[in-house]
């Protein structure tokens, strides 16, 4: 039984599944095709392997250190066969994932280190910032936790907008001004009304500008030492979303906030639409901070806690 089978139950555990089933077909069958009519791991094997793990969108940097580590063990074990390749390559990937600080791990049921919780989320437009928002916010409530929205996206007419159908359809409060207000003003008034509600989670939306623009960057910078006058070690998380089906172009959205805000946590969204869903592993290995929530679908539902275990059981695993 699997982190997700025993936290949230079968149904989110087969959520993942086929959110990852266009990656794991395309993948899976490279290595299949990589492996045929071989018994021993040998340089075109593991040629093969590479260009599996490079058309998955895992990244040349990634890639290439999996498959030294893959080198070493075969020139470590003169005699591996093929059908160990499955395990070793899945032993390997674990590896270059990066596990959440204790500090910052929790799931939707548990315990949180701070009341109110404060997360400020940042990434450009069209990656499913929103959604994202959404989505957490209705898995916190259903977990039993009470949730404010402050809608600090104010630069974009739609932005307001969209958040407020969002906490109306999941049933909980937003804290909102006109367009064109300042977003830090509206991340402060977030965080006092989050303070005297005796909140237990603020999720702060935020401009979702071009990543080059150094005025948001500045913005983002504003937000936090606004929000730290009501609550000083806050914000708690800063999560960067990512589109995952993007591949290479979310790394370099990716290395331009990292450069810029103390990001501390990933959400990756739209994987169950792409067959590049080793984007995962390369953003995770890169840039050293913990992917924490992935979107494998439309459902609410469908933003689950990232646990490397399960993606990578799920990744290795056809369904029929």
């Amino acid at each position: 039984m699997g982190f997700f089978d025993k936290l949230f139950g079968k149904k989110e555990k087969e959520s993942l599944d086929q959110g990852l089933q266009k990656t794991k077909e395309s993948f899976l069958s490279k290595i299949t095709k990589a492996v045929a009519g071989k018994s021993s791991v040998d340089d075109e094997v593991l040629d093969s392997l590479e260009e599996a793990l490079v058309t998955a969108d895992v990244g040349i940097e990634t890639t290439v250190q999996i498959i030294e580590r893959i080198e070493k063990r075969v020139s470590r074990d003169k005699y591996l066969n093929t059908s160990e390749l499955n395990n070793i390559l899945q032993d390997e990937i674990r590896g270059v994932l990066v596990d959440a600080p204790e500090s910052n791990t929790y799931s939707f049921q548990s315990d949180l280190p701070n009341k109110p919780y404060v997360i400020l989320v940042v990434g450009v437009n069209g990656v499913g910032k929103t959604t994202t928002i959404g989505k957490l916010a209705y898995n916190f409530k259903k977990a039993g936790k009470s949730v404010l929205l402050g809608a600090a996206d104010t630069f974009r007419a739609a932005a307001v907008d969209q958040l407020t159908i969002w906490s109306d359809r999941v049933g909980v409060p937003i804290v909102k001004q006109d367009m064109g207000s300042d977003p830090a003003a509206v991340a402060f008034d977030t965080v006092q009304s989050g303070v005297a509600r005796g909140t237990d989670v603020i999720i702060i939306d935020t401009a979702g500008r071009l990543h080059n623009k150094a005025h948001l960057m500045d913005e983002l910078g504003k937000i936090r030492r606004v929000i730290q006058k009501v609550i000083p070690n806050a914000p708690h998380e800063v999560l960067l979303v990512l589109d995952g089906s993007t591949g290479q172009n979310a790394l370099e959205q990716a290395k331009h906030f990292t450069a810029t805000t103390e990001v501390s946590a990933l959400a990756i969204t739209k994987l169950d639409g792409t067959a590049k869903g080793g984007v995962v592993l390369a953003i995770a290995n890169q840039f050293k901070i913990p992917v924490k929530f992935i979107g494998v679908g439309e459902k609410m539902e469908d933003l689950l806690v990232f646990d490397k275990h399960e993606f990578v059981d799920s990744l290795f695993s056809l369904q029929s």
